[in-house]
């Protein structure tokens, strides 16, 4: 009997380890990444660290979220006694259990066939060896949508009772969704061997008919083409546009780095009517196609270099929608009620919804909404400081168009080759900063920018300027000087585009000012969890700029009850645009939370006499193609505290486990019996408990196992 008591307390030790590991939850894929208005989505997620997830939650109103299931990924000994359950359930048949359901005669058969198909399902989706094992464990999510739902993208996020995973888009559709059946996990390629991984489509499931219009939700195996059939009269004006890097940012272990998806339309006898790789600057390509004839059309859609896997996800929009392709000025002074021209395709009678004429400085996200339809979204800047428009014809010095410091000019490289040129009046040693804001704001322009004096001489030049709080934005094109003026006299300051491009959308806004000190604050990473009654670090990152050097206090603004901090006073950088990192201390007297709380962290500083207040905004820390790291935003911060000590109820009771004679009397007769370790021991009573929680083995067949392990051990 003293077996017995240590298989009993070791069976209840076997969490420990993930109790002092706390890995954090990680998402690597939800699909389908959306759905309409109205609707009930079944959604799966791939990552890890999700053992016993039990909530999800997506941002915003009017969704809502919870988890259905989970699968973890299995090894090969699980899968051994997957068979091993499998042929007792049969009695050792070769048929599939779904036929042998049909001719089951009693109750207790067809539990027994039914329990045997769910575990050729299980067994069905066995991948030894995933392409990415970081994304092989799978939540199910159930999402239910309002039909008064807001339009556009949110956040995903679940949690387990020690952690909070990292967010990632979930988009609130308007017009009716098709998806494709999920992938099954992706196995590794073998060099030389790759076709043996490549995934295999029925016919019926390689091209999909769809309505018009519709968003489409798919996932791209490596090598693999989705094609979509569609009927189109003649004059339509069909946008088509694709979401693919905007649902994963960055994939660490791709190049580029992400999703690169490829777009074409073809007519129904194969010839290719329009392609598109690239938006401008973006990734995720867009089509705008006016239907040439009535008739059939085929839209394919594959990576750019036949690349893929099951976090390659993506959604496509066709349809007469409003789609804006560029607006001007990209900004306006806070407070004012700027005319905003649009352009874009769809966008009759279109209004665009603007920030509130109270909106604080920052940058806000716009649409265009027509008949009911909103637009894609694209960014609208607010300032404080006084705005005018460029005026053409101001190519060179001679010509050059005469501002008043301090002031944001609103502008357009209009041609290929075009320059625009200030003139300003500037005083001996004062500090002139020109900052452009184009791409940052969505705009194509790659600025360039100079600064010239009255002869012509050349006293700055640049080309890119890092912002590390620009989030996904993989070129910094905008440009940035900051100089002190030699002398008193005329500076004319040049803006151009680098490579030389130009056009209608080519929109900027130009800063011309004396320092303006400020800060900007990233959380890293968006969530955080802590144990019951005890304390943690929270790592914020501080950017400063335009030379500020003054000292920022930072610290938790309006903390739930249940939690306490300090403020605390950074350092002044000893290098100038190198980022700070400090550990805010946050305590709880909490045991637990039901669930991750908002927390919420604010700087402030004094710079010219003025306060400063900044909030800081959640990130998570990501890689892209094996190098390079970017700081990607989130919408909130979130806390959860949890009980180190509470362990999750199995989802099914298993009775009290004594010896069984039968199974001690077989044992004996095959002696001598193969001896394990303890440690072996415990990992297969590990498997035995999960296998049995997720409602794969019997209880019966669990049982006689435990009692096998009793036998085996050393």
């Amino acid at each position: 009997m003293m077996r017995w008591h240590w298989i009993l307390a070791l069976g209840g030790l076997l969490a420990a380890p993930a109790v002092q590991a706390q890995v954090r939850p990680y998402i690597g894929f939800v699909y389908p990444a959306g759905g309409q208005q109205g609707t009930t989505v079944q959604v799966r997620l791939g990552g890890q660290g999700l053992d016993d997830v039990h909530q999800a939650m997506v941002s915003g109103k009017g969704v809502r979220a919870k988890v259905v299931g989970y699968q973890r990924r299995l090894n090969p000994q699980e899968m051994q006694l997957l068979r091993e359950q499998l042929g007792e359930l049969k009695g050792g048949s070769r048929k599939p259990a779904s036929e042998l359901l049909a001719t089951a005669s009693n109750d207790k058969d067809q539990a027994k066939l039914k329990l045997a198909a769910k575990i050729e399902d299980r067994m069905a989706a066995y991948v030894n060896r995933p392409a990415c094992a970081s994304i092989s464990n799978l939540a199910f999510v159930e999402v239910a949508i309002d039909p008064d739902a807001e339009p556009g993208q949110r956040e995903l996020v679940v949690a387990t009772p020690r952690g909070v995973s990292n967010p990632l888009p979930f988009c609130i559709g308007q017009v009716p969704e098709v998806a494709r059946k999920p992938m099954r996990t992706s196995e590794f390629q073998v060099l030389g061997k790759e076709e043996l991984a490549l995934r295999n489509r029925p016919d019926d499931e390689v091209e999909v008919r769809i309505p018009i219009p519709c968003t489409m939700n798919g996932q791209i195996a490596s090598g693999e083409v989705n094609r979509y059939r569609f009927e189109a009269r003649q004059g339509q004006r069909l946008v088509i546009s694709v979401q693919a890097r905007q649902l994963v940012p960055f994939i660490a272990d791709a190049v580029p780095g992400w999703f690169q998806p490829v777009i074409f339309v073809c007519d129904a006898k194969g010839k290719e009517l329009a392609y598109n790789d690239d938006y401008r600057f973006k990734p995720d390509p867009v089509i705008y196609f006016e239907v040439p004839k009535d008739g059939e059309y085929v839209l394919n859609i594959t990576d750019a270099i036949y690349r893929g896997r099951e976090d390659f996800v993506y959604r496509i929009t066709i349809g007469e929608l409003p789609f804006l392709t560029s607006i001007f000025p990209l900004g306006a002074r806070a407070g004012s009620s700027p005319a905003v021209s649009l352009k874009g395709w769809n966008l009759e009678e279109a209004e665009l919804g603007l920030p509130p004429r109270d909106a604080a400085p920052g940058v806000y996200l716009v649409a265009a909404s027509r008949d009911g339809m909103t637009s894609n979204r694209v960014p609208f800047a607010v300032d404080t400081l006084p705005e005018c428009l460029e005026q053409e014809s101001n190519d060179d010095a001679a010509h050059a168009q005469k501002v008043k410091l301090p002031i944001i000019v609103n502008g357009r490289i209009q041609r290929a080759d075009d320059w625009d040129v200030f003139e300003i009046t500037g005083r001996k040693d004062q500090t002139l900063v020109a900052e452009v804001l184009a791409r940052r704001l969505e705009s194509p322009v790659d600025s360039m920018l100079k600064i010239t004096d009255a002869s012509g001489k050349v006293l700055a030049v640049n080309d890119d300027h890092e912002d590390p709080t620009a989030g996904i934005n993989t070129h910094d094109a905008d440009s940035y000087i900051s100089l002190k003026l030699p002398a008193d006299g005329t500076y004319f300051v040049h803006v151009g585009d680098s490579a030389r491009g130009g056009g209608e959308e080519y929109a900027y806004r130009l800063r011309l000012s004396e320092p303006r000190p400020d800060f900007a604050l990233r959380i890293v990473p968006s969530s955080t969890a802590m144990r019951g009654k005890s304390s943690t670090a929270v790592a914020v990152h501080v950017f400063r700029k335009d030379g500020f050097t003054g000292p920022i206090q930072i610290g938790f603004q309006d903390l739930p009850a249940g939690f306490s901090s300090y403020p605390v006073k950074s350092v002044p950088p000893k290098q100038p645009g190198s980022p700070e990192i400090v550990r805010l201390g946050l305590k709880t007297d909490l045991e637990t939370t039901h669930g991750p709380v908002r927390v919420t962290v604010v700087g402030r500083a004094m710079a010219d006499g003025h306060e400063l207040v900044r909030t800081a905004v959640p990130v998570e820390d990501r890689m892209q193609a094996f190098l390079w790291r970017h700081l990607v935003p989130a919408e909130e911060f979130k806390v959860l505290v949890f009980d180190p000590a509470f362990q999750p109820m199995g989802r099914r009771l298993r009775r009290a486990i004594a010896p069984s004679p039968s199974v001690s009397s077989t044992t004996s007769a095959n002696a001598p019996q193969p001896k394990f370790t303890r440690q072996q021991v415990a990992g297969r009573l590990r498997q035995l408990k999960l296998l049995y929680d997720e409602g794969l083995l019997t209880e019966e067949f669990y049982l006689k196992k435990v009692q096998e392990c009793e036998a085996a051990v050393q």
